[in-house]
């Protein structure tokens, strides 16, 4: 059966095979430069953050440190030691469990702009079968 430019139903499923597989190459392309922009993105902030800790930490201990000192100054140093970790130790759980619950919240990393493509071809896709199909 000929179609009107000269080609055949045979030929258009064969150049629309090809052309689907082209696509679908490019979208993985596509997926895979957008994960690795977004990685190297990450990856500098993970690195910032570490050295953020790291003086937060020294701050953190110095703070301590001037707690206990303050206390100790009204009771015994081992009571004020273990007042300040009592309260520590009350904080860490209270964040621990709002940590949790946020990271359940949160939704695993996806490469958002590649989706949306992909779901513009399958549109496309479906439009070129039916047509090629009449």
């Amino acid at each position: 059966m000929a179609r009107s430019n000269g080609e055949s139903a045979g030929q258009l499923l064969k150049q629309f095979s090809q052309d689907t597989a082209t696509l679908i190459r490019k979208e993985m392309e596509l997926a895979k430069a957008e994960l690795t922009e977004k990685g190297k993105k990450a990856s500098k902030g993970a690195g910032m953050f570490g050295g953020a800790g790291l003086f937060g930490l020294g701050a953190f201990a110095a703070l301590t440190a001037c707690l206990i000192l303050v206390l100790a100054e009204a009771m015994d140093a081992w009571v004020a030691a273990l007042i300040v970790a009592a309260v520590y130790g009350a904080v860490a759980g209270v964040l621990a469990l709002q940590g949790k619950q946020k990271v359940e919240e949160a939704a695993p990393p996806q490469p958002e702009q590649t989706i949306e493509t992909v779901k513009e071809d399958v549109q496309w896709a479906k439009r070129q079968a039916a047509s090629a199909g009449r």
